[in-house]
């Protein structure tokens, strides 16, 4: 009976054959004799025999259904019976969902892989803003966590309002640096749930690099069409000074003086070219930082050192205030550069000051530090009169300068090779003077 059972098909056939027997049987003993202890016999013998066979295929049934439950659920350890018809077959389709779910495996591994290794960010919103996936490379590149699209300050309103997709730039602050990021956000729908999928990607160090290629190509065009004509036109003008007779007579003795000052003037104002051409060839040419580890308070003590005497002299209150001293990967010479090149302005900045009450407050502060974002930074504070506002966004320009005597390329410099170091050189503004922060990154 058991093994009846496993046939379906065998079972509703005996079973249709074994109520067409009984039936015929039962309606002749009846028609013979009645009702009869044979008779009744044969009727219970006959439903005992059909609610066994209803009970096996109803079991079979469950177990079938049980079978097909726990593999959409992934589970295969159930199974049906050595002789069931049909087990071949399941055994086919447990060999397939297994190498499905195998192939589903890898293949989620090794995007979880890539995604951990890649420097784009991505984050995978759902309809409520709330991240689901996300991948190293977001806190990297913005700074912290993001669990929450208000996570992303003032992004948040792109990822909240974008309906379709949407590919922008925007500005991002990280720690003390500011960075430009490429954003691309495509809206869809996933298994019937709507995802909204983010992905950033900072394109500062593409825009640097495309500035310091269009320096360096205009620094080929002013070498070769202007330095090499400037140099023959000084040598020429001195040359004509010293051959000017002193037995040259004019109609007019000032038209001689006239003539003199005028190749003088020639020949400094060339001179003045070949020097600022020089200085922009510098800027441009500036070689690539050898990082070793350095650290930042013998480095800052030493600046402090450097210029103690002369502010002293100056009437100027230099003050030292190292509250860490980290070790950084560093180009010594190059930042020494940088920092004797701000404490240089920042001194110049403060001498500005002519207000006699005030002098003994002039004040310059050589500082080392750490900001929210972990980055370590040394500070360069004066309180002068500042940078006005109007020229804030000028500064870091080559060859722009508010000082006379400037030549525009002290900042510039100083910025470069703080880029250079996977840093910054950004400035602070400050109810009074200036202050600029050497980020290191």
């Amino acid at each position: 009976m058991t093994r009846l059972a496993h046939h379906p098909t065998l079972v509703f056939f005996f079973t249709i054959i074994g109520l067409v027997i009984s039936s015929g049987l039962s309606l002749y003993l009846y028609i013979q004799g009645g009702f009869s202890a044979t008779w009744l016999l044969i009727t219970l013998i006959t439903i005992a025999f059909i609610s066994t066979l209803y009970f096996q295929f109803n079991k079979q049934n469950k177990h079938m259904g049980f079978v097909l439950k726990s593999l959409a659920n992934g589970d295969s350890s159930l199974g049906l019976s050595q002789h069931h018809p049909m087990r071949q077959h399941l055994e086919e389709i447990k060999t397939r969902i297994q190498s499905a779910r195998l192939s589903a495996e890898q293949q989620a591994h090794f995007l979880q892989t890539l995604l951990v290794h890649i420097d784009l960010a991505v984050l995978v919103f759902d309809s409520e803003g709330k991240v689901i996936e996300s991948n190293p490379a977001v806190t990297r590149l913005l700074g912290k966590p993001i669990n929450h699209s208000q996570d992303l300050d003032h992004l948040a309103p792109l990822v909240n309002e974008c309906d379709k997709s949407l590919k922008t730039i925007a500005n991002w602050q990280y720690g003390e640096q500011q960075d430009n990021l490429s954003i691309q956000i495509t809206s869809a729908q996933i298994q019937g749930q709507i995802r909204k999928i983010v992905t950033l990607q900072s394109i500062r160090d593409a825009l640097q690099n495309k500035e310091q290629q269009a320096y360096k190509r205009l620094t080929k065009v002013l070498t070769h069409e202007v330095a090499n004509s400037i140099t023959p036109l000084s040598s020429i003008a001195q040359t004509c000074e010293g051959l000017l007779p002193d037995t040259l007579s004019f109609d007019d003795e000032e038209d001689k003086q006239d003539l003199a000052l005028a190749l003088q003037t020639l020949a400094k104002r060339t001179e003045y070219l070949s020097a600022f051409i020089a200085r922009f060839r510098k800027v441009s040419n500036l070689p690539s930082p050898v990082l070793q580890p350095a650290q930042l308070a013998p480095l800052v003590e030493g600046i402090y050192q450097l210029h103690q005497q002369s502010c002293h002299q100056a009437n100027i209150d230099l003050q030292l205030d190292i509250s860490h001293s980290q070790l950084v990967m560093l180009d010594t010479a190059q930042i020494e550069q940088v920092l004797i090149n701000l404490t240089k302005n920042a001194i110049e900045a403060v001498q500005q000051r002519n207000d006699e009450d005030l002098r003994n407050a002039r004040q310059v502060v050589l500082k080392t530090g750490a900001n929210n974002a972990g980055q370590h930074y040394i500070e360069i504070s004066d309180n002068g009169p500042g940078i006005a506002e109007h020229v804030i966004d000028m500064i870091f320009v080559p060859f722009f300068t508010t000082k006379q005597q400037g030549s525009g390329i002290g900042l510039s410099l100083s910025r470069q090779i703080m880029i250079n170091h996977g840093g910054d050189l950004i400035y602070l503004q400050r109810e009074q003077g200036a202050c600029f922060r050497c980020v290191f990154g």
